[in-house]
């Protein structure tokens, strides 16, 4: 039982703790650190989108020439 109460009051202190070190460590107010975010999502957002279509484009090209093989050139 004591050990519990000892991880417990671990687990408390240290969410305590990190919790006013967030506060006082943050760069930014609430409202400029969300918008900073939500943009730095965003532009994932858009990257992850570009790849798969690009991705998309590689396979079904990849996927048309195990179709429709060319045959190799008579020199």
């Amino acid at each position: 039982m004591r050990k519990f109460i000892m991880f417990l009051l671990g687990l408390i202190s240290g969410a305590a703790l990190g919790g006013v070190l967030g506060l006082i460590l943050t760069p930014s107010s609430g409202p400029v650190l969300r918008k900073k975010i939500c943009g730095f999502i965003e532009n994932i957002k858009t990257e992850i989108g570009t790849a798969m279509s690009e991705r998309r484009a590689e396979l079904e090209a990849e996927l048309d020439n195990l179709r429709h093989p060319t045959p190799p050139s008579q020199a």
